[in-house]
């Protein structure tokens, strides 16, 4: 192992040594001697089997049978998650060919950033990941289940999905992915379009016949957002099967892989197999794996957020710190857009998951010594499916990149680091991610003009007041004023000033898109204003210091007065409460810790007591 990949993982072990065993008591006391449904009285299940078809009623009365519960985020409106409609059906059959009874235990909601960037919406995006854990604990709570299905890909769907998982952590699961849709329009076309009409150089129609050209079919977003990042860090921690992330919907072999992810959570349970719950899985070691494989494919910086809810989910505790150190030592070695050209099907195409996996474990940066839902080692995720005559068989994946482009190996990456910083100073503590920020743009040091509302900032750029050198601070964006949403409407205002050759960077308690890239920007920054945090003290004209190299976000005003200045909540913010279901979210915003803590409303007992 490298020396800092080391170090990172027993820092995380010591700081997580009594949570973590609190938490393993708890799933070993969960854990049922025989199956679960065998706890239940006869009223109980005769609830749970009453639908079922005479066979499987059967089965699940004379207790010989494993039941998988499925969870599934399926809605047609997502297009990463309608080919979920079909797979209770494949995962049903699979199962009876094993023995075996396959449920829909429950549906979660989910929702899509893409539709709601920029609207209402969005400030319901980061507090859905808490329902999405909810509705999962919900579904899973009837405790008719031995093993778990969780079908989910999306922004915030994956992470609620693994945080409600690991509260049922005694039971073997796997994640289920579908794919992302075949290549359209590419993502550098794309960005050039929107940018244009955002300088008013082209109309909506063309905006239209562009965004359509690349959300085109069923299908996961081909570019490199939360979604994609989502299947890249859920495979390298060992709960997909190997290489399941990126075949696309709609296939043979995607379908074989649905069956076979059925069929290897049979065999995970106690009658028929090495019984490898998840909790078995998911350990200090695999969220460093986690970490390694997000900073190796320059993934979103939401997970900044969704990795610490998740390992807090599992009794351990990790922080921006963890990230930035091993930042520091894992080397860039895939270029995907917001961060390349290509797209994840070229990814794929040019050694994918296998490929990045093998780099990683050769240069001693992943953990090999770790369970996963396949068995014990990483290094069986350097295997590639396929099919044989019908038949699921898995090789070795390649061991050259086939497009340097896009796959670097180990030895000579993009980039000697993970491009993930912390930022620290008066400001307060954020993340900026430079994986796709030129160096000369890693450095603003200009003068404050600040929005209270991302609006506010499009309407300057559209009335040509933003043509100069500046530090955009837009505020109270955080999770207890309006949710944290995305501010990727920003993106290609922002963009176009820098490509005039002005230098601009962004500094907020928001967020930005998993897709958002080249402008610098200084997010998740807390304490945030809402909590009167330094960033509501800034003023325009003040200066301000954005320093991606060094880790340093500063306001160069003195603290005497910044001290004096009146900390004053925008009318604003009680606007964005409420509409749009959003006063319904108020318990949620009320509670919701900071983001440094995962930005959640959970209560974990082992972490938090």
């Amino acid at each position: 192992m490298h020396s800092n990949v080391q170090a990172v993982t027993e820092r995380i072990i010591e700081r997580s040594k009594t949570t973590r065993a609190n938490y393993l008591r708890s799933m070993q006391d969960a854990q049922e001697q025989g199956v679960h449904r065998g706890a239940l009285s006869c009223g109980n299940l005769a609830h749970g089997f009453a639908a079922c078809q005479a066979d499987d009623k059967n089965a699940l009365k004379m207790m010989n049978a494993v039941n998988i519960g499925i969870v599934t985020a399926y809605n047609d409106m997502l297009s990463a998650h309608q080919p979920y409609e079909t797979y209770p059906q494949l995962i049903r059959e699979a199962a009876r060919e094993m023995g075996s009874v396959a449920q829909v235990a429950g549906g979660v909601p989910a929702m899509c950033d893409g539709v709601t960037q920029g609207r209402p919406g969005m400030e319901l995006s980061l507090f859905s990941r808490d329902v999405i854990a909810m509705s999962a604990a919900v579904a899973m709570s009837h405790n008719m289940f031995d093993a778990a299905l969780y079908l989910g890909i999306c922004d915030k769907i994956v992470p609620g999905l693994l945080m409600a998982a690991l509260r049922f952590g005694h039971l073997p699961t796997i994640f289920v992915p579908a794919g992302p849709m075949t290549s359209g329009l590419s993502n550098k076309e794309k960005a050039h379009i929107r940018q244009l009409y955002a300088e008013g150089k082209v109309g909506r129609d063309a905006l239209l016949e562009c965004e359509s050209s690349s959300y085109h079919s069923a299908g996961t977003c081909t570019f490199y957002g939360t979604a994609n990042t989502n299947q890249m860090v859920v495979e390298t921690m060992g709960l997909h099967l190997p290489g399941a992330s990126f075949i696309n919907p709609g296939t043979p072999l995607r379908d074989a892989l649905t069956r076979e992810a059925a069929q290897q959570a049979v065999r995970l349970t106690p009658s028929n197999g090495r019984f490898t719950p998840l909790y078995e899985v998911i350990d200090e070691r695999t969220i460093v794996n986690g970490l390694v494989a997000l900073l190796a494919s320059g993934g979103s910086t939401n997970h900044t957020l969704h990795f610490v809810a998740i390992a807090r989910a599992a009794g351990i505790i990790i922080n921006w710190d963890d990230f930035s150190d091993l930042s520091a030592v894992v080397p860039l070695l895939a270029r995907i857009y917001p961060n390349g050209s290509a797209d994840i099907n070229h990814f794929q195409a040019a050694g994918g998951t296998a490929f990045l996996i093998r780099e990683l474990l050769g240069a001693g940066l992943l953990h090999e010594d770790v369970m996963t839902v396949m068995g014990q080692g990483l290094s069986r995720y350097t295997r590639e499916p396929f099919l044989e005559e019908g038949k699921l068989v898995w090789r070795d994946g390649p061991v050259e990149s086939l497009d340097a482009t896009v796959l670097a190996t180990a030895a000579a990456p993009f980039s000697e680091d993970g491009g993930l910083k912390v930022l620290h100073g008066n400001l307060g503590r954020g993340v900026i991610k430079v994986s796709a920020v030129a160096p000369e743009h890693q450095v603003v040091e200009a003068s404050a003009i600040v929005f209270e509302d991302q609006d506010e900032l499009a309407d300057a750029f559209k009335r040509g007041e933003l043509e100069k050198d500046f530090v955009a601070v837009v505020r109270f964006q955080g999770p207890k004023a309006i949710g944290m949403p995305e501010l990727h409407k920003l993106t290609p205002y922002l963009g176009t000033l820098q490509d005039r050759g002005f230098h601009v960077a962004l500094v907020t308690d928001g967020r930005m898109s998993g897709a958002s890239g080249k402008v610098p920007a200084a997010i998740h920054v807390w304490p945030e204003a809402c909590e009167g945090g330094p960033l509501a003290r800034v003023r325009n004209g003040d200066v301000i210091r954005v320093d991606a190299t060094k880790g340093v976000l500063e306001l160069k005003v003195d603290e005497q007065t910044l001290a004096q200045r009146e900390v004053v909540l925008p009318v604003g913010v009680v606007k964005h409460q409420s509409g749009m279901g959003r006063e319904l979210f108020a318990p949620m915003r009320h509670s919701v810790n900071c983001a440094e803590q995962g930005a959640t409303v959970f209560f974990h007992p082992e972490v938090d007591a």
